[in-house]
């Protein structure tokens, strides 16, 4: 997000790091199309993150440098990947069973809004003529143990994204526990957003003025 002619907030690499730093150690985890996939780029020293994507690969590395990835090893979203050590194939309708299963522990998924309570539109905004995005978001809702989404906090228009409620169709109701902004971290509690950590630079009021929604101090915070 620019301020003027200066950039204010996390990169995405920033943000994708920032995602990573909270997943536990040995979680299996989903990661969506777009700035979830560069989640794959950060496992924290000393924690061991198994890297999950739909299309039936379990231990995804990041993406390959320039001209020396195999056209055959791809995610879901179509990008050339890389496979760490111990890496399984398998087929698609295996990788659905681990995610309705309740296998995955975590999956990190983009967002076109969050509602304060947790609901997320993340596959269409419904309007005439736009082309829906239906992937595995939904099953993921349903089947991953945590949900966390990694978005910009408003939109190239400047719109927020975090909302009080969702105008776009939904992809899953009351799913999300935390997410991951440009400016904040934010979690989904019974009261709303609440501030976990902000952007260096950043003061909540910034972040207040850009969300459509109430958004509480941290814990322990003052307003």
């Amino acid at each position: 997000m620019t301020q003027g002619t200066a950039t204010v907030g996390w990169t995405r690499e920033q943000m994708a790091e920032r995602v990573a730093l909270d997943i536990p150690n040995g979680s299996y985890v989903n990661l969506g199309i777009g700035i979830p996939e560069l989640v794959a780029r950060f496992v924290p020293k000393g924690r061991t993150l198994i890297y999950h994507t739909e299309n039936g690969l379990l231990g995804m590395g990041p993406s390959p440098a320039e001209g020396a990835g195999d056209p055959e090893l791809i995610n879901a979203g179509k990008r050339q990947v890389t496979a760490i050590p111990g890496a399984a194939y398998f087929h698609h309708a295996d990788s659905f069973a681990m995610i309705r299963g309740g296998h995955i522990d975590l999956c990190v998924l983009g967002a076109l809004q969050v509602g304060q309570n947790g609901d997320l539109a993340n596959w269409s905004t419904g309007a005439e003529g736009a082309i829906p995005a239906v992937g595995g978001a939904m099953d993921l809702c349903a089947g991953v143990k945590s949900v966390y989404v990694i978005t910009q906090h408003c939109t190239k228009h400047g719109d927020p994204k975090l909302v009080e409620s969702c105008s776009f169709p939904l992809t899953g109701l009351g799913v999300v526990n935390r997410v991951y902004t440009d400016l904040a971290v934010l979690d989904v509690t019974p009261e709303g957003f609440r501030a976990v950590e902000l952007s260096p630079g950043v003061d909540l009021e910034y972040v207040r003025e850009r969300t459509a929604a109430p958004l509480l101090a941290p814990q322990g915070g003052s307003d």
